[in-house]
Order: structure tokens, then C-alpha cells, then sequence
């Protein structure tokens, strides 16, 4: 067994992988990273009937767009593979043969009619059936039948399941790196099925098997699985394995703070509960991402890592790059509660690392944009609009709308924003400020700005009734960066067209 670190994450192809999914393989990735250690990635796929077409390569991708791709895994076979569940058939049988060779395991043949019947019948005593050690000698299983028997029912193809049975009574004292010691009486725990006549295991065997031939060193999965450890703790006990470190996380809430986060409080408050969009192979049915919302991945991963981890005490630092992450992440610090989703929170985040984006990148990015809209112009100009509306900006989707202007005279005007600006002496005051404008030589936002102000100063009238029609004329709404550093860009001609347009189409 190696003493490196091995940490995986185990998703099955079920569907979209869900942000908490995502929260869950970035907390592998930085315990990995800071320890030196490998990530692995496999997929748990034993139970074909809920196998979705396409979900594997979304998780794939979701993983490589979020920055934390995996060292192992699907197509990167490290000695450890194959590393889907469904190829390792073979391998399962052997353990469970184990266990039953041992006593630890059984067959039963019970049909799901009769457990049906049983159920009902506890039902109408008051009571709720679990197949364990109270109920498990009075069921159709290998526990009370000759080795004969259990024979003829194999050899005739009869349909079975193999149960794990748990010793009697034990107290187990099970520890977990986030919630520390667990305690667990065995008699709780009920004989959880462990292989099925198709050949193929449940999701109890597979996993604790994949985690012992991997040389998984640390579980570190969502708290869902909690109730699943003692049943963990007992099946590597009961292949006399070594039982790797666990650590179990705290769910992520809804924004209200009651209940688990899902699609349907996505769909219902406006925003994206997976990485990226999804179209149900099925349905046609089409759910939001946030790499196609416009977020940066950086922001994603900065707003999911905090959603159950901080740095500790006396830190109040909350923008993290990777790199960061990793020196400063351990399992320690993750809180035991669960954390409330805060959309207005992640859209800070975005905000944030927009203002990081290089101005290089973000007018590449716009050019694309233009270019739908069959805007041409220079490189050397749009990195000077991006840099005049980034600060406004939290994405890519708002450059247009924040700067139309800069590409287009406006065709209308804002009724409101004109009602409130446009007096019945606006027009007037607007043909002495063009005249202003049309003498000055030196277009220069701060020559434009002194000039302008110096004339409206003699003037004696208020800057309001000069600077938001002004605006208005300029912009088309009351929005906008400085208008003088407008006025500049669109130069002398076009300011001047567009006071004349608004003159006439405002009178």
C-alpha cells in the first residue's frame, strides 16, 4: 500500500454534475495538490438503468473547465484502471466470494413481491420493516437453507442478492477528519445488498473494493454518505483491509438556508445550480451553466470553495487564486453545518475577477461580439471602450449594452430619461453648446471638460441643464461613463451629428 496521498471523486453518469458535485472533487483536488498527492477520477456506473447518454463527458469537461483536472482516471490509466465500474465485473465477484466463504455474506432469493408483503404487513402493526438481524432467519435466504438447496436454486438461474451481514451488538467508534468520533451499534445497521444475480455489485461493494485496489488513502465525499460509514467501516473490517481516513462535507443549502440546493431553486430564482448547461438527452429539456451564464471559472471555484471551508480565525481574506488555495486548504477548517447558497455573493466574485481579467483578453473576447453584430473597427479602440465600462461590468454579455453608444448614435431616446432632461429651452442651449464644442481644436477629454465648463460657468446657468441633455444627446439614456472621455472617443463629427439629431428629433 502506497503512503502517498490518493484521493478520488466518484460520480455515476447520471446526469449533470451538480454544483455540490463540483464542490466535492475541488476539496479532492486541493487536499490532493497540498499533500503532494494523486486525483483520481472514476466513474460509478453499475447501475445501467439510470446511466444517462453524454454525462461522463460533461463531468469531464465540467472538471477541465473549472480548473482542476484529474491526474487518473478515464484515459489516463496510471496502473490502477480500468476506472469505470462497469469494466470491473470480474474483479467484484472474488470479494463477494470472500464473504461469503467467511460467513459474512449471504444469498437470499426473497422476490421483491414477497418483501412487498412482508413491508405491509409491518406497516399495519405500526412498524417499519429492515432486513436484519431480528428479521433475517425468518426470509427466504442461504441462512437456514442446506448448502444443497442454495445449489439447486443457483444451478436453475433462480434470481438472488447477496447480503452482508454485520456482527452482533459491536459498538463502533468511527472517525471522521470534519466531524470527529462516531459512534455506531452494528445492530443498526441492516443487511445492506451487495451483489445482484446480474453480475453486477451495489454501490457498497464496488466502492469499498475500487477504494482498496486504487490505494485510496482519504474518502472525502458529500454528508449524504454518512449513514453509509459504519456499513463501510464493517465491509473493510470484514476483508481484513486496511479502512482509509474519511471525511464527510456539509450539505449546500438553498439560499433560504432550509433544505438542499437543487435545480428546481435554480430554475426558480434565476440562476445556474451546474457548471455547465445541460440538454437532457430525454426531454430536450435545456439547464443553465455558469460557464454559459458568462462566469469565469475563477469566480466559481473562489465562490464554491467557500461554501463549507474558510482559513481559519482572523482571516478575513475571501479572494482566493488556486495556488492559494491549495497552501491554505485542509480538512480541518471545513465546517460541520451546512453553507447557504448566496447568489448575490457569487455574482461579487464575478464581478471581482473581471476586474482582474487583462484588458488584452476582454477586448478579444468583445471583438467576437462585435463582429455578430457586424461592427468593425480597431483592436486599438475597443481596449479603450472595454477600459472605460469594465468597472460596470460583471460580464462579457454586458459590454454591449454598457456601450452601444461608443459603435452607434442613438436612434431614440430614453422617454423618461427625455422628459426629465429636455426642457422647453434645452433646444436652444444646446445649439450655443455645439457652437462651443465646434471651435475647440484640441479634442481631449480634459480640454473638452475645461472648455465646456468654462462656457457654461459665463453662461451663469446650472451644469444640470447642460450635462444631462448633453448625455441624453450623446448616449441616448442617462448612462455612461464621463461624457467629456464620450465625447473623445466618438470625436468632433459625430458629437456633433448627434447633438444636431437630437435637436430635431426632440423639438
Amino acid at each position: 500500500m502506497t503512503s502517498k496521498v490518493r484521493v478520488r471523486f466518484a460520480p455515476s453518469p447520471t446526469g449533470p454534475l451538480h454544483i455540490g458535485g463540483l464542490r466535492t472533487a475541488l476539496y479532492n483536488y486541493l487536499f490532493a495538490k497540498k499533500n503532494g498527492g494523486d486525483f483520481i477520477l472514476r466513474i460509478e456506473d453499475t447501475d445501467q438503468k439510470r446511466f444517462v447518454e453524454g454525462a461522463e463527458e460533461y463531468i469531464i469537461e465540467a472538471l477541465n473547465w473549472s480548473g482542476i483536472p484529474f491526474d487518473e482516471g478515464p484515459g489516463k490509466d496510471k496502473g490502477f484502471g480500468p476506472y469505470h465500474q462497469s469494466a470491473r465485473k470480474e474483479i467484484y465477484k472474488t470479494y463477494v466470494n470472500q464473504l461469503l466463504d467467511s460467513g459474512q455474506a449471504y444469498y437470499a432469493f426473497d422476490t421483491a413481491e414477497e418483501l412487498a408483503e412482508i413491508r405491509n404487513e409491518f406497516e399495519k402493526e405500526g412498524k417499519t420493516f429492515s432486513y436484519n438481524w431480528e428479521t433475517r432467519e425468518k426470509l427466504n435466504n442461504s441462512l437456514h437453507l442446506s448448502e444443497e438447496e442454495v445449489k439447486q436454486r443457483l444451478e436453475k438461474g433462480e434470481k438472488y442478492v447477496i447480503r452482508f451481514m454485520p456482527p452482533r451488538n459491536e459498538e463502533l467508534i468511527l472517525e471522521d477528519i470534519v466531524r470527529g468520533k462516531i459512534k455506531v451499534n452494528t445492530d443498526v445497521i441492516d443487511d445492506k445488498v451487495l451483489y445482484k444475480s446480474d453480475g453486477l455489485p451495489t454501490y457498497h461493494m464496488a466502492n469499498i473494493i475500487d477504494d482498496h485496489l486504487m490505494e485510496i488513502t482519504h474518502v472525502i465525499r458529500g454528508e449524504e454518505w454518512l449513514p453509509s460509514l459504519g456499513l463501510h467501516v464493517l465491509l473493510y473490517k470484514a476483508l481484513n483491509w486496511k479502512t482509509p481516513q474519511f471525511a464527510h462535507l456539509p450539505l449546500i443549502l438553498k439560499p433560504t438556508g432550509k433544505g438542499k440546493l437543487s435545480k428546481r431553486d435554480g430554475d426558480k430564482l434565476g440562476f445556474p445550480v451546474f457548471p455547465l448547461e445541460w440538454k437532457d438527452p430525454k426531454t430536450g429539456e435545456i439547464a443553465s451553466g455558469y460557464r454559459e451564464s458568462g462566469y469565469f471559472p475563477e469566480a466559481v471555484i473562489n465562490m464554491l470553495v467557500l461554501l463549507g471551508w474558510n482559513p481559519g480565525k482572523g482571516s478575513e481574506q475571501e479572494i482566493f487564486n488556486l495556488e492559494e488555495l491549495i497552501e491554505q486548504f485542509s480538512l480541518e477548517k471545513v465546517s460541520k453545518a451546512g453553507a447557504r447558497f448566496d447568489f448575490d455573493k457569487t455574482k461579487w466574485f464575478q464581478h471581482h475577477y473581471m476586474q482582474q481579467t487583462s484588458d488584452a483578453f476582454l477586448t478579444k473576447e468583445f471583438m467576437k461580439i462585435l463582429a455578430e453584430k457586424e461592427i468593425n473597427t480597431s483592436a486599438d479602440y475597443v481596449e479603450k471602450v472595454v477600459k472605460s465600462i469594465k468597472e460596470r461590468a460583471n460580464f462579457l454579455s454586458d459590454f454591449w449594452d454598457l456601450s452601444s453608444f461608443y459603435f452607434q448614435a442613438p436612434q431614440e431616446f430614453d422617454k423618461k430619461s427625455a422628459k426629465k432632461a429636455w426642457k422647453t429651452d434645452t433646444a436652444e442651449i444646446m445649439k450655443e453648446v455645439k457652437t462651443v464644442i465646434a471651435e475647440i481644436e484640441d479634442f481631449k477629454q480634459n480640454n473638452l471638460e475645461e472648455k465646456v465648463k468654462t462656457w457654461i460657468k459665463s453662461q451663469e446657468i446650472g451644469f444640470g441643464k447642460v450635462m444631462s441633455p448633453l448625455r441624453l444627446c450623446l448616449v441616448g439614456k442617462m448612462m455612461g461613463p464621463d461624457i467629456f472621455e464620450i465625447m473623445e472617443m466618438i470625436g468632433k463629427e459625430d458629437t456633433l451629428n448627434r447633438i444636431d439629431f437630437a435637436i430635431q428629433t426632440l423639438a
